[in-house]
């Protein structure tokens, strides 16, 4: 039973207890006490909890690199875009293709072997064209194995021409009023065909087997020579039998009868000698 001196006092207050909620977050963080170690006096206060340990340090971001190469890249094409309109304005020199094509030409001077004085008239010209089938094969071999065919188209020319500097003495004969004269040539010529390369062309070519190989191991450059020749001869025979050194007859008289006529000759006879 209370003492009376005890009535007269106040009664105490009863101190705070947590409520759920705080109760609950105080057990989560109160660490539980390590094995052998002393109870905690009573009154004191909670012992602070531990600190968390600390994170990990993040991994390095991904974007620098590459934010990097943008900016390499971005820079790389303002480059080139400023070298190129520098260029537009023409004060820098174009830009070259490192893989064009280019020649190379090593060839030697020409050397003058001789020189010879002509004193051809050259009275027509024939232009020819032959097409050239030319078949190099083996008896008994198939075509596929070895067999090489060459379809060429030739153009050539040909000149007729008289050759004033077999003319001998007494050639030309003038009459006793000199009025008239007569004047003896030999026979027009014709010249050497003349093959001309850039208006000549292989339309077609079949090798066989054999041939092919025969070519990546041991190259020809002389293959197209036969042709050539024949192309030549072929050419030589049409301008013989073209006329063409008839009219080369014809045109010789022409031009001798109008420089005796203006020089006060009214008859003038040009015949010719066979060779």
């Amino acid at each position: 039973m209370a003492r009376d001196g005890d009535i007269n006092e106040p009664t105490r207050e009863f101190p705070g207890y947590p409520t759920g909620e705080a109760l609950k977050d105080r057990t989560a963080v109160t660490p539980e006490p390590e094995p052998g170690a002393p109870p905690p006096e009573p009154g004191a206060p909670p012992p602070e909890p531990d600190a968390p340990p600390p994170e990990p340090d993040a991994p390095p971001s991904a974007g620098g690199p590459a934010r990097g190469l943008l900016w390499v890249l971005g820079a790389a094409a303002m480059a080139v875009v400023a070298l190129l309109g520098v260029q537009a304005t023409g004060l820098l020199p174009d830009f070259r293709n490192p893989f064009t094509k280019e020649q190379t030409d090593r060839s030697q001077p020409p050397l003058l072997k001789s020189i010879q004085d002509l004193s051809r008239y050259v009275a027509a010209e024939g232009n020819f064209q032959v097409v050239v089938d030319l078949q190099n094969d083996r008896r008994n071999v198939p075509d596929w194995l070895l067999s090489q065919r060459t379809l060429f188209v030739g153009a050539g020319s040909v000149e007729a021409y008289v050759d004033f500097a077999k003319i001998s003495e007494g050639a030309v004969v003038e009459s006793a009023d000199g009025k008239s004269v007569e004047i003896k040539l030999p026979a027009p010529q014709l010249g050497k065909t003349n093959l001309d390369l850039e208006k000549s062309y292989v339309f077609a070519e079949e090798r066989g087997l054999l041939n092919r190989v025969g070519e990546l191991v041991k190259g020809d450059p002389n293959r197209q020579q036969q042709v050539y020749q024949l192309a030549e001869e072929r050419i030589t025979g049409a301008a013989r039998d073209s006329g063409l050194t008839q009219r080369a007859e014809e045109n010789t008289r022409k031009m001798l009868e109008g420089l005796l006529r203006s020089l006060g000759y009214e008859k003038v006879t040009v015949t010719y000698i066979a060779p």
